[in-house]
């Protein structure tokens, strides 16, 4: 699809040049002989990018890029002009131009400055994207009572550095409740590190944690910063902390008591500051009894004890989590949302969710796939193998 460009110039001469050499790029273009008419423009259409003029009548272009701002923040604006100088660029950035450009445009300076332009809107709006998936894949569905506690919980504990066990099943969304806890504590614009402790060999678990220095075991060809470092100022996830080594979990320990980690292979102390929320599908205090895990960790880490409700334990919240589905899906395959019947939820509702919200995730999606516009009952027993 091409690309929108709208010119806002008071001289009829300069619009029709910069429009031919433009339309010659393969760029679409718009024209506004003045700032009134280029900020009707503006709230009317969603332009790429605008060429605005600075000296104009009835309104100059530093009234309509403050106007514009306003209506719609993310369309870069480019100032032109013919009585530029260094205070004059250096207000319109500041006002929030992406450039300025003096008259007449050298046009190499100007094709590359709007590519720049819209690489750069591409990039802001991929990224309100990704953090509204990732806001969305933070939320937690649901209205039951076991859901109703944990979101009150989360609520408290968020604004605080109190540590967090979250348990439960696999599958009922442990990684969920840490991003959440993340999201709304005050370490949000710090980054949120991930670790599943179940995943790595017990061997490489310490250098995963913790880094190590060049030339420390046969394959440390280079030096390696390790999760904590990679979280401090924000939250480290430890998922499946009850398969951690007892070596690893000892150092976990006393980086949690103080603050401080040393790398494998290195004796330089360095400072730490991560939150961490652990989570396990084991019963930690069995895991205790049998030697498997330190009870001084386990106290360290249980500040504050979350336990995700099994998805056969808050079947009420079913009909929520399958609509959220759907949407989130049928987004994601840019298609119309698909209806689902009541006789089907029903049969949703009757399901034994062994693998729980991951299980219905993926039930959701291959109906999504298979079915027609609307997901019925005979849908739930074509697709799904009922228990």
């Amino acid at each position: 699809m091409s690309q929108t460009i709208l010119i806002i110039d008071d001289e009829k001469a300069i619009r029709r040049t910069l429009g031919e050499i433009l339309s010659f790029e393969g760029f679409t273009i718009d024209e506004a002989a003045d700032g009134a008419e280029g900020i009707k423009k503006i709230k009317e259409h969603n332009y790429d990018c605008i060429l605005c003029d600075i000296k104009m009548p009835k309104m100059d272009g530093m009234e309509v890029l403050m106007q514009s701002r306003e209506e719609k923040p993310d369309i870069p604006f480019i100032m032109i002009s013919g009585h530029g100088n260094i205070e004059t660029a250096v207000e319109a950035v500041k006002k929030g131009a992406f450039d300025f450009i003096s008259k007449p445009p050298d046009l190499n300076r100007l094709l590359i400055t709007i590519r720049n332009a819209m690489d750069k809107k591409s990039l802001v709006t991929e990224t309100k994207q990704l953090r509204k998936r990732i806001s969305r894949g933070a939320e937690m569905i649901g209205e039951s009572e076991g859901i109703r506690k944990i979101k009150d919980t989360i609520t408290k504990v968020a604004p605080t550095d109190a540590r967090v066990l979250v348990t439960g099943e696999n599958g009922v969304g442990k990684e969920m409740v840490a991003r959440r806890i993340h999201e709304l504590s005050t370490r949000t614009n710090g980054p949120l590190v991930e670790v599943n402790c179940a995943a790595i060999p017990s061997e490489l678990i310490e250098s995963e944690l913790f880094g190590h220095e060049k030339g420390s075991f046969t394959s440390a060809i280079k030096q390696r910063i390790g999760k904590f470092e990679q979280a401090s100022g924000g939250t480290l996830f430890l998922d499946e902390i009850g398969d951690m080594s007892h070596d690893a979990q000892a150092k976990v320990l006393r980086a949690l008591q103080e603050g401080k980690i040393t790398r494998v292979g290195g004796d330089k102390e360095i400072k730490v500051d991560v939150r961490v929320i652990a989570a396990t599908n084991k019963d930690l205090m069995q895991e205790v009894e049998e030697k498997k895990f330190r009870l001084d960790l386990y106290h360290r880490l249980s500040v504050i004890l979350i336990h995700v409700p099994s998805l056969n334990d808050r079947k009420d919240d079913i009909p929520m989590l399958v609509k959220h589905f759907l949407q989130d899906i049928c987004d994601e395959y840019k298609q119309p949302v698909k209806e689902i019947d009541d006789a089907a939820l029903d049969a949703l509702q009757k399901y034994n969710w062994t693998g729980n919200i991951r299980e219905l995730r993926n039930v959701v999606e291959r109906l999504v796939i298979l079915s027609d516009k609307k997901i019925t009952k005979k849908d739930i027993d074509t697709y799904i193998l009922l228990k």
